[in-house]
């Protein structure tokens, strides 16, 4: 079914929206929370909440890209459970890959630096769009998503190593448009 469509469902409060968001994206919310939470029976339980802030938000809200919507709120909810266990140390998913961006991109621990995470969003949503669509593609995959190095690698059609190395790259070009921005660690 059409995004458009779903989206109809939702705005005539059909439940029928809610089995057909499951059909088309299920597999991808649940791999996304995953990715997060590496504990397959809390991704789920954030995949179940994001079709409930679905259903709560569509209306008012009209999502252009319901896709994109979905793995945004899917996320969010991800890192929430993840930052509320994370002292139990019960997660491994998204370490890995938040140690990999610690060394480019800065920590904002004040609420002063709201303002200034704001503008490391555009700073990196520039620099993005300045990759190739592949390089592009695998850095939101890795450091959005949080998928696998060795996932990305079978998926890509190289070794974890020449991946890794690729990421190390992308990391790179990261923390020089960072500096050239101004905007250091």
């Amino acid at each position: 079914m059409e995004d458009s469509k779903i989206i109809d469902l939702y705005w005539d409060r059909n439940e029928n929206a809610i089995a057909q968001t499951a059909i088309k994206y299920g597999n991808y919310c649940h791999t996304i929370a995953f990715n997060v939470l590496s504990i397959h029976e809390d991704a789920e339980e954030c995949v179940n909440d994001t079709y409930v802030q679905a259903w709560n938000t569509i209306p008012p809200q009209r999502p252009t890209m319901l896709k994109a919507w979905l793995g945004k709120v899917v996320r969010n909810m991800a890192l929430n459970l993840w930052d509320k266990n994370h002292a139990q140390k019960r997660y491994q998913g998204m370490d890995v890959a938040l140690d990999e961006l610690e060394e480019c991109v800065p920590a904002s621990q004040t609420v002063e630096s709201a303002m200034e995470d704001k503008e490391l969003g555009k700073v990196i949503s520039n620099w993005l769009r300045t990759l190739p669509e592949d390089d592009r593609n695998l850095f939101v995959r890795r450091y959005w998503n949080g998928d696998s190095v060795n996932d990305l690698a079978s998926e890509w059609g190289m070794t974890p190593n020449k991946l890794a190395q690729r990421m190390f790259r992308l990391r790179n070009g990261l923390k020089a448009a960072l500096e050239k921005e101004e905007v250091y660690l």
